[in-house]
């Protein structure tokens, strides 16, 4: 495709799929961008002409596209749980499966209840965001070490006017008080092994590492967060983690040998283990660590 002759909407997206190779939903979600119209404008005026800046801006995506940078930080924004959130580099890009999460999160906390839940490592906020949405009673604590990702998130809070959610800057636990006790705390951690090869395709090096890998089984962050959250938890509180597929029995694993109770693993649409859920412990043995900056 070149910028010499100006292109109708069809003619611009016909290129970018049979020149560029890019697929017929993304040249449509980028082409939509650049107008700043609804995807709907383009099936509803396909001879409409670009102009020589939007035909130029349509091409300067399309080259980052086939570079392989995500369509979401082209266009800035993610939809999740029909909640259009904001996206940079500094956050990861929320996923479709991790739906699921909110999901389990929303059959624990009654509409009616005032629970206190805590999302860790929030990155955009999505997961807050869609919780707070659906349960304006609820108080939430959406935390992350990364103060950019937690400034993303603080700009879709307020776009959405979701006055319910405080935002903390810390790693894991350290955001959480000495004393503090949640009904329900979720995360959605690093859980990549270093060094899979995985990282290296589907858009995953434009991605924050920190945000996806963790240690050499991907385990690292998934262990702490299951071994220090009961010290947080309310007696009947939840802990709810979302992990890689092939994890389900070590992750379980590790809730039952930490004394969670009713641990259970919960599959996605395509019945590939997701997340694993369990209650607090009867018996408290974990500790608020000493050494957290509270």
């Amino acid at each position: 495709m070149t910028a010499d002759k100006p292109l109708s909407i069809a003619a611009a997206l016909q290129q970018a799929t049979q020149t560029v190779g890019l697929a017929a939903l993304e040249a449509q979600v980028l082409l939509a961008h650049v107008l700043q119209r609804p995807r709907s404008h383009l099936y509803a005026w396909p001879e409409q002409p670009l102009t020589a800046d939007q035909q130029a801006q349509f091409l300067a995506l399309l080259a980052r596209r086939e570079r392989g940078e995500p369509v979401a930080y082209l266009t800035g924004y993610r939809e999740f749980w029909s909640l259009s959130l904001k996206v940079t580099p500094d956050t990861l890009i929320p996923r479709p499966e991790t739906e699921l999460l909110v999901e389990c999160a929303l059959a624990l906390l009654g509409p009616g209840e005032g629970a206190r839940v805590a999302d860790l490592g929030t990155g955009s906020g999505a997961i807050a965001a869609a919780i707070a949405s659906e349960r304006p009673l609820a108080r939430l604590i959406a935390t992350d070490l990364s103060a950019a990702a937690l400034a993303v998130a603080a700009d879709n809070f307020q776009a959405l006017d979701l006055t319910h959610i405080e935002l903390r800057q810390g790693s894991w636990f350290e955001a959480l008080r000495h004393g503090e006790r949640c009904d329900l705390i979720l995360s959605n951690p690093p859980y990549v092994a270093e060094g899979d090869p995985h990282l290296l395709r589907d858009g995953l090096p434009w991605e924050p590492a920190t945000a996806l890998s963790s240690g050499a089984d991907g385990l690292d962050d998934i262990r702490r967060l299951i071994h220090d959250a009961s010290a947080y938890l309310q007696a009947e509180g939840w802990l709810i983690i979302e992990h890689g597929l092939d994890q389900a029995a070590a992750v379980r694993r590790l809730f039952e040998q930490a004394g969670y109770r009713e641990t259970t693993t919960q599959q996605d649409l395509a019945l590939r283990d997701r997340l694993t859920r369990g209650k607090r412990p009867l018996h408290n043995t974990a500790q608020s660590p000493g050494n957290h900056t509270l």
